[in-house]
């Protein structure tokens, strides 16, 4: 990953934010009191002085799924999408990655029709802190999510509607418990770089290689570890997992190349593997034998997870990778990239990747399968999460199309839901998809 800095935000919120909208916006709601508008769903919520979210039932009448006034404002919807596929800047570390790879891509087809829109939560601010990592978002249920919020954690209820705070780290944050190896002082104002929540446990990764474990069960923080001194040490990405016996493990990827295994049943540091460049995503395999490997160089690799040694280099991508999941029948996986492609392989066959999906503004930045493997779903930096039909060959895809960076994406684990994270200085929030069903009459109660 590229080494940290501070304008490296600023680009991405100053490039990609929605400014030609918000200046439209500005003009039309500065002045504007309740009595100026002739619509029936204000933008502004004046009874509990917050924006108003938008719901499924909004959402078929015609509202904007982000609530954006379309109508009102001088530029269409169309017009607007038109000049954001235009301007975009894909950030690369390699030049022309994204143009050299697309002859390699498969014909899908768009209009698949998966999962169906809910609501858009305004009043969660979802936020990123690194343009490159973006995995900030889960789900534990199919009503409850995690997220990054400025310097806190925060849970959202789709049930209640509300939101808790559950981990600050603005100020300073020290274990709770005594455990050999953490760090009893613990640490200020760290800055959040990934995060990662299964069942009970959450665990955020820092820039300075901090690492913050807190069991959502117990009050205060479990445990802390800080992975290196090194001053490039940042933690790129964080995979908890359930060993064959049933304890809890999670897998550190930091910038000092290091990938490193941490048992949470006796908080200590398992095993440490190096490699010869910068890791910054790893996923495991369900049967916890193999690790995919992907970072600073267009090649991945599939390791050992006991050993750290290369079982098979995955060649392919031409740029550096973010992202990987696998399947949950263990024999495919998937791979995502800053020449804008996800790449599908099969273990038993890695010569070359059998499927590879283009997307069509940036990087593949987060990938994530259901947990029953039927379908896939890839972020982009920003405005376009693809949810492609993996039990029937990746041939179709439902494409949803919205304005914003991407924060992180979350399946629930029984698949019934999709969270999206939407940064963004005026239209950022949380959106809620659920799977489409033969009883779909359902959503009116929803």
């Amino acid at each position: 990953m590229s080494n940290y800095r501070a304008e490296d935000v600023e680009y991405a919120a100053d490039e990609y934010d929605m400014e030609d909208v918000d200046d439209d916006m500005e003009e039309e709601f500065h002045g504007r009191d309740m009595a100026d508008s002739d619509s029936d769903i204000d933008e502004f919520d004046f009874t509990n002085n917050r924006v108003a979210d938008t719901s499924a039932a909004q959402a078929r009448k015609g509202k904007d799924i982000q609530g954006i006034p379309w109508e009102r404002l001088s530029i269409t919807r169309e017009t607007y999408r038109k000049t954001r596929l235009e301007q975009y800047k894909n950030y690369e570390n390699i030049p022309h990655s994204g143009d050299e790879t697309l002859k390699d891509c498969k014909a899908v087809e768009k209009g698949g029709q998966y999962y169906e829109f809910r609501r858009n939560s305004r009043s969660v601010k979802s936020t990123i802190l690194h343009f490159q990592l973006r995995n900030l978002v889960w789900a534990t249920s199919k009503h409850d999510v995690y997220l990054m919020s400025q310097y806190s954690v925060i849970h959202w209820s789709t049930l209640s509607g509300r939101k808790t705070e559950v981990l600050d780290v603005s100020g300073h944050v020290r274990p709770s418990e005594k455990h050999p190896g953490s760090l009893l002082e613990g640490f200020t104002q760290t800055q959040v770089s990934t995060l990662a929540v299964k069942d009970n446990l959450l665990v955020a990764g820092g820039f300075q290689g901090e690492l913050i474990c807190k069991h959502l069960d117990r009050p205060g923080v479990s445990y802390c570890s800080r992975t290196t001194h090194d001053e490039n040490a940042i933690t790129n990405a964080v995979d908890i997992y359930n060993t064959s016996s049933g304890a809890v493990h999670f897998t550190a990827s930091n910038n000092d190349c290091g990938v490193r295994d941490f048992d949470m049943e006796r908080y200590h540091l398992t095993r440490h593997f190096n490699f010869p460049w910068p890791v910054n995503h790893t996923s495991l395999s369900p049967d916890t034998k193999l690790l995919i490997i992907v970072g600073d160089n267009p090649d991945g690799m599939l390791v050992d997870s006991t050993t750290g040694k290369v079982v098979s280099t995955l060649s392919g991508h031409v740029d550096f990778s973010f992202a990987s999941a696998w399947h949950p029948d263990g024999v495919t996986f998937a791979t995502g990239n800053q020449d804008k492609t996800c790449r599908i392989w099969d273990k038993r066959n890695l010569s070359k990747s059998v499927e590879v999906l283009r997307s069509n503004l940036g990087a593949v930045r987060s990938i994530r399968y259901t947990s029953d493997g039927h379908y896939i779903a890839t972020a982009e930096p920003a405005d376009f999460v693809h949810v492609y039909d993996a039990k029937n060959g990746y041939e179709r895809e439902q494409e949803i199309d919205f304005f914003g960076e991407i924060s992180g994406i979350s399946f629930s684990p029984d698949t019934e839901s999709l969270f999206i994270g939407v940064w963004d200085r005026t239209y950022g929030s949380l959106l809620e998809y659920g799977r489409r069903r033969a009883y779909m009459y359902l959503d009116s109660l929803i």
